[in-house]
């Protein structure tokens, strides 16, 4: 372990060296990234309207499109795959393996390819079709497998039960299976959102006018890649944080919710400890009396 830690802090420390431009090139000007002139566009008005505000407003953009278009088809996705009907079940598991296996890179130039040339998609909506549509293909089947998986995971008494009392298998799934499901698979749902809104940075190779393309931009600009990558870094870290902080708000809120068992009224009064019951005494003598 020791050894490894060291080659680490070894590894750091030439990577800073190096970034530094350290020792300085013979015949060619250093090139510093650590050097306080770097660091000073950000301090400029103009880096953040022109440069990183709109570019994380097209991430946000596009990863709140794709996590709503998400939700959406891969609770119908989720649903489809645990119906009675075959073909659709079947339907349903096949769209889902096929786009759970294909990366998603290659659906958002799929599908930008396919806006260009079959939709007729022109201007800053073609990249963004391309980008949605990319991560809502591959992310929908992901939450499709999640609620599949909570609902398979449940007792299988609540299924019974919501048959017992005459309800359809589908009113069953959607009103008693499906809610516990959903609750208990939460934390991994966040993840995926998550990972939606990073994966959302793929959109640079379409041209999508991202954080990471709008990045890329001002260090072509000012000559500073490495302190813009840190930025950028900083950012993404502040709003994943802020989102995984908002689903655990309303995890917490979904199982606070009106299924919660409330505690007995007492009507302000504290009921006291019950005595021992007094046991009458029997009618018969003692023992010695009987000897006697």
């Amino acid at each position: 372990a020791i050894a490894g830690g060291l080659v680490v802090a070894a590894l750091l420390v030439w990577l800073v060296l190096r970034l530094a431009d350290f020792p300085a090139p013979v015949g060619r000007t250093p090139n510093n990234q650590w050097a306080p002139e770097k660091w000073l566009p950000f301090l400029q008005p103009q880096t953040w309207t022109s440069y990183l505000l709109p570019g994380l407003w097209g991430t946000l953009l596009a990863a709140v499109t794709a996590v709503v278009a998400s939700l959406f088809f891969g609770l119908l996705l989720g649903i489809g795959r645990l119906v009675q009907i075959r073909w659709v079940r079947w339907a349903c598991g096949a769209f889902v393996e096929f786009f759970r296996a294909v990366p998603v890179l290659m659906m958002m130039l799929f599908a930008y390819y396919a806006g260009l040339f079959l939709l007729k998609i022109t201007g800053a909506a073609l990249p963004f079709f391309g980008v949605v549509v990319g991560l809502t293909l591959y992310n929908s089947c992901v939450i499709a497998e999640l609620i599949r998986s909570g609902v398979n995971n449940l007792p299988h008494g609540q299924r019974e039960a919501g048959l017992a009392i005459g309800l359809t298998p589908l009113r069953t799934l959607v009103t008693i299976l499906l809610p516990q499901a959903v609750t208990a698979m939460l934390p991994s749902m966040v993840s995926q959102l998550v990972v939606i809104l990073k994966d959302s940075a793929l959109g640079s190779m379409i041209s999508y006018l991202d954080l990471l393309r709008s990045g890329t931009y001002l260090s072509t600009a000012y000559g500073n890649l490495i302190p813009t990558m840190i930025v950028l870094a900083i950012m993404y870290i502040l709003v994943n944080s802020a989102l995984t902080r908002l689903a655990g708000w309303i995890q917490n809120r979904l199982r606070r919710g009106p299924r919660a068992v409330a505690a007995p009224a007492t009507g302000g009064m504290v009921p006291s400890v019950a005595s021992e019951p007094v046991v009458p005494a029997t009618i018969m003598p003692p023992l010695e009396q009987r000897e006697r």
